[in-house]
């Protein structure tokens, strides 16, 4: 009985080490699915204020944010200078936001621009437009390929234009 019992215990031994060292053990959560969003949201107003006044608005009917990009469809902007910066979709990258498709921007005093392709920078208030672009005030109308137009100062600076100015009169008088 002695033998029989220690060949058995051997046989189980063996038995368990063999399937120890056949089954691989790992922490690999491949199947887990990771989400990536931040935030997702929809026909959503973002106000950006300091302690004194309203810095802008932004309105978006989708948008998500994600890798710390937030990407928002049908772009509203505000500030206190631009009256209305349409755009079919912007990227907010830092205090940039790249504006692709359809892009509107309409001024509160000069200048009313269209385009396909512009970046915005928040805290120099330059507009880089970075394609063909259309401007145009009551009867002046610009046509160029790229400009950059600083909001604040009111100054375009332009490449290849095409441009239609139309200055008052002056009468002198005798």
């Amino acid at each position: 009985m002695g033998i029989k019992l220690e060949l058995l215990l051997v046989i189980l031994i063996v038995g368990m080490l063999s399937l120890a060292y056949t089954i691989k053990l790992s922490d690999n959560v491949a199947a887990k699915k990771t989400f990536s969003k931040e935030m997702e949201f929809s026909d959503t107003t973002f106000t950006e204020v300091n302690t004194q006044k309203l810095i802008s608005t932004a309105f978006g009917t989708y948008g998500v944010r994600e890798g710390g990009i937030l990407r928002i469809k049908d772009l509203i902007y505000h500030t206190d200078t631009i009256e209305r910066l349409l755009a079919d979709e912007g990227r907010y990258v830092q205090n940039r936001v790249y504006l692709d498709g359809n892009i509107r921007m309409k001024q509160k005093e000069g200048f009313n621009y269209r385009a396909q392709h512009a970046v915005y920078n928040k805290k120099t208030e330059i507009l880089t437009i970075t394609s063909k672009f259309t401007a145009v005030m009551d009867k002046n109308i610009v046509h160029g390929n790229t400009a950059r137009y600083d909001t604040r100062k009111k100054i375009l600076i332009a490449k290849e234009i095409e441009a239609v100015v139309y200055t008052a009169e002056n009468k002198i008088k005798k």
